[in-house]
């Protein structure tokens, strides 16, 4: 009925609207917060305060994609409280619209949203986290070991200002620490090329990779045979697996290709696969936070106030949180299924809200 279309429309529009408001005030409180942390650690760098402001902007969208399930509930229970005291939703139940038809309309822009986050907003916030960790790691780090895992085998940069390595492997075996086939270009200061070394296999130790049939070249182009050459390296296992690429810097599309080249150079894609499930659930999570935000202050009148709303809606965020780390957590030491923690939080939290709905609307 026409009617019925336009009461969507409204209820939509306030919701959007709320969640809007509510996204705005965390992202500004975010950028506050992360900006004086990064003026803090760059204190004595001497950084320009104009590349910490474009740090903390490259960072921002990340930070709004995590904090924008926070932002669907928090919006919502303000929407329906503001609904509740101008007695919209009183006007509303009274024309006979029962509690899911009234939901109808915000878990449509949820799930909208929630697949708008994923499809076209982690491209951008993924390509701006690169670059914010680009810089990071150039002006607060230092140099920063690089690694990169292509169709063609695995890429890594090592070194410091006066000489760096890059390496290049077919094959990788033991996280990183094992490589075969392995090719490595030498430089000195300001990127002069050095020499070039190619080798059978290569293994990381203390302080040095250790490579096996090695013929090293220099300048002159003269080779020498080795069959054990130590290359002087600063890197650990821990610090190869800590260079990977972060799951958040790759964006929704990029995601698949990615985990399988990482499976085919030898890596474990678990984060990655986790990552990628997550963000497949993120819709349905909106849709969770809607049904919580709801089920605490679809009846402000006979709850208690908006206090007591605010105060709930708030644990019940902080409870979903605490869900998703332990889930993640879980996932990612191979105690439950991939798939499984990855759809717990939002599961758990659907059914929860439905039943408190259910509660109010029948009980």
């Amino acid at each position: 009925m026409s009617w019925s279309w336009t009461l969507y429309q409204y209820l939509a529009r306030q919701f959007l609207v709320g969640v809007g408001v509510m996204l705005a005030i965390f992202a500004f409180l975010t950028f506050s917060i992360d900006l004086v942390d990064l003026l803090d650690r760059t204190g004595s760098r001497h950084i320009p305060t104009t590349a910490v402001v474009a740090m903390a902007l490259l960072q921002l969208p990340d930070l709004a994609l995590k904090l924008l399930p926070f932002a669907v509930l928090i919006g919502g229970v303000f929407t329906f409280v503001r609904l509740s005291r101008s007695h919209e939703l009183l006007a509303i139940r009274a024309a006979g619209v029962s509690a899911w038809n009234l939901l109808a309309a915000p878990l449509s822009v949820a799930l909208l949203l929630g697949v708008f986050a994923v499809l076209l907003f982690t491209p951008l916030s993924s390509r701006l986290l690169v670059q914010y960790a680009a810089m990071e790691a150039r002006l607060i780090r230092g140099q920063a070991s690089q690694l990169a895992i292509s169709e063609n085998g695995l890429w890594l940069r090592q070194g410091d200002a006066t000489a760096q390595s890059v390496i290049h492997a077919q094959r990788v075996a033991d996280q990183g620490v094992r490589l075969e086939d392995v090719t490595i270009f030498l430089y000195g200061a300001a990127d002069r090329f050095a020499g070039r070394i190619d080798a059978e296999s290569a293994i990381l130790g203390n302080g040095a990779w250790t490579l096996r049939n090695a013929w090293v070249s220099g300048l002159s182009g003269n080779l020498a045979h080795h069959d054990a050459y130590a290359l002087p390296t600063k890197l650990t296992a821990t610090r190869i697996q800590e260079s990977f690429a972060a799951p958040d810097t790759m964006s929704f599309w990029a995601l698949p290709g990615f985990i399988d080249t990482a499976r085919q150079a030898g890596f474990s894609a678990t984060r990655y696969l986790l990552y990628f499930d997550s963000l497949l659930m993120l819709p349905a999570m909106f849709a969770a936070m809607v049904l919580m935000a709801a089920s605490f202050s679809l009846r402000l009148a006979r709850l208690g106030g908006l206090g007591r709303i605010v105060l709930f809606g708030t644990l019940a965020g902080f409870g979903v949180y605490f869900l998703s780390a332990l889930t993640r957590a879980l996932g990612e030491s191979g105690i439950v299924p991939i798939p499984l923690a990855a759809a717990a939080p939002a599961a758990v939290a659907i059914l929860l809200g439905m039943t408190l709905v259910f509660y109010q609307e029948d009980g």
